[in-house]
């Protein structure tokens, strides 16, 4: 069920195929390249990764899969008149190590131990398609301009 905008807290919780292992995902949604609005605070970072999606209503959405820690070190800090916000701009999250089919890599593939997500062992026709189709091509940035 998807959650109210801005809910605090875990979006998406995950299994492996064979149920011994367990991540939770936040998603922060956006509908085209913008900076990415944390709030007031970071402590509501607490979920195993952050997920990034821009450009959700488009014909080619891109996600981005950081940890809770590269967003709090990559987070911009602004205060005015006393009101604390924070932010992640897009040269901070937009680079190859965040982006598509290596950043899902980073999270796993859910497979139970021994399966191979690469060639597809233990994964119908079906699904092995699907992964492919919702992971998309890799772009083109360098690390350089990351970070």
């Amino acid at each position: 069920m998807p959650t109210s905008r801005n809910a605090k807290g875990v979006d998406i919780l995950i299994y492996s195929q064979d149920g011994k292992d367990r991540k939770t995902i936040q998603v922060k949604t956006l509908s085209r390249r913008s900076a990415v609005p944390l709030g007031k605070d970071l402590n509501h970072l607490f979920a195993d990764y952050v997920v990034i999606c821009r450009n959700v209503i488009s014909e080619n959405p891109e996600c981005f899969v950081l940890t809770p820690e590269e967003v709090r070190a990559l987070a911009k800090k602004a205060d005015k008149n006393g009101k604390v916000t924070f932010w992640l701009d897009p040269p901070k999250y937009d680079c190859d190590e965040f982006r598509g089919e290596v950043g899902w890599d980073r999270i796993g593939s859910g497979l139970a131990e021994g399966d191979s997500a690469k060639d597809g062992v233990g994964q119908s026709e079906e699904e092995v398609e699907h992964v492919s189709r919702v992971r998309g091509p890799l772009g083109n940035l360098t690390r350089q301009e990351c970070g």
